[in-house]
């Protein structure tokens, strides 16, 4: 699954998708009390979907990153940020689904706290609901910017779709790792050593051992 954020000729694919998200769906209903009826309920339209996105953006190119050729941290912190100010809202296309819309960016928290220069993140965005017909003009990709299909969304993904990394099965164990730095770097988290040690036996996490082959 990749996520691709986009505003006109900008693009930014995460290297390390987050590993769930939700979109609540609500309605906008009231209820009201009548006499001799009690109380009823009014269904109204739809309310304007949000989804949160919580990541990291990446310092070096880890073996789960999607792609390869991703830009430095602050360089995406930059971007999103310059997309937060334009005043424009921004498309959110989540392949293998079908989320494909326009959104605001409502607030986009980032910073450090491993020392190893990667950028978590959390990013919340709220769809965007143009009140004006949509636009005919054609834009680079073919369709137009601010109503894309979902079919248009998927040639978009396959068209511009990085580089992907293949996620090895097991790790021979080098001088200086640790079950932490080794979960860190294949899943994402240092908080999966447990995991790691589960699916190898290995009842000590501080003892592991040079040429030790783990599995993942």
């Amino acid at each position: 699954m990749e996520f691709l954020l986009k505003q006109k000729e900008d693009s930014l694919w995460l290297p390390v998708p987050p590993s769930e998200f939700t979109i609540p769906r609500e309605i906008n209903s009231s209820a009201f009390n009548v006499e001799g009826y009690g109380e009823i309920n009014f269904i109204g339209k739809r309310k304007l979907q949000t989804i949160g996105i919580s990541s990291f953006f990446p310092k070096e190119a880890y073996y789960f990153c999607q792609y390869t050729d991703f830009p430095e941290p602050y360089d995406c912190v930059n971007l999103i940020s310059k997309w937060q100010d334009s005043g424009e809202p921004i498309r959110l296309i989540i392949s293998e689904t079908t989320i494909n819309m326009e959104c605001s960016i409502e607030r986009f928290e980032y910073g450090e706290n491993d020392g190893t220069g990667d950028v978590n993140f959390q990013l919340d965005l709220k769809e965007y609901r143009r009140i004006e017909a949509a636009s005919e003009a054609v834009g680079k990709w073919g369709y137009s910017y601010d109503k894309v299909s979902v079919g248009a969304a998927n040639s978009i993904i396959n068209t511009v779709r990085p580089v992907t990394k293949t996620v090895p099965k097991t790790y021979t164990v080098k001088s200086g790792d640790t079950l932490w730095d080794i979960a860190k770097k294949f899943t994402g988290s240092g908080m999966n050593y447990e995991s790691i040690a589960d699916k190898n036996g290995i009842k000590n996490p501080n003892q592991i051992y040079v040429g030790q082959v783990l599995n993942l």
